[in-house]
């Protein structure tokens, strides 16, 4: 009885540490630019154990914002781990999207006071895929991926770490 106890104590320690972190995207970047207004920038990388660094500049925090914030120092480095259902989302949001095959740039600059937003995904096979998105309207899946990941900055247990 021992020996199968310790057989099933065997199997269970390497199944736990043989699990490695396996996804298709080593980093994950987001970014978000200023507008006339009072558009979040900030930017946001997310590594594939779910470990994020959150870059907030203005706007992010401010239940009234208003345009003297530009005057404050950035709001300040922060880090956390994305939760894991809220990580698994925004990966089958990712997959949606068929990545490489979007384009790289996307909006009209007809307009001059709408943020930019460039997402940045880098995958495990070394290639990467950079869109740059004035206005945020892309398409509708990607709008959604956008935001997305400003929900993040609101939904997630965040450490200022500067």
């Amino acid at each position: 009885m021992k020996y199968i106890l310790s057989f099933c104590a065997l199997v269970l320690i390497f199944s736990c540490t043989s699990q490695k972190v396996n996804s298709k995207y080593s980093t994950l970047e987001y970014e978000a630019t200023p507008c006339f207004g009072f558009c979040p920038v900030f930017k946001m990388t997310i590594q594939p154990d779910r470990t994020a660094v959150f870059e907030a500049e203005h706007f992010n925090f401010s239940e009234k914002p208003s345009k003297d914030e530009f005057s404050n120092p950035r709001e300040g480095t922060f880090t956390g781990t994305i939760k894991e259902e809220d990580y698994h989302t925004l990966l089958k949001l990712l997959d949606g999207l068929e990545i490489k095959n979007l384009k790289d740039k996307y909006g009209e600059k007809n307009i001059t006071d709408l943020s930019t937003s460039y997402l940045r995904i880098n995958f495990s096979d070394g290639t990467s895929k950079n869109i740059q998105d004035y206005g945020k309207r892309g398409n509708e899946k990607l709008s959604k991926v956008y935001h997305f990941f400003e929900d993040l900055r609101k939904n997630q247990h965040w450490t200022k770490v500067k």
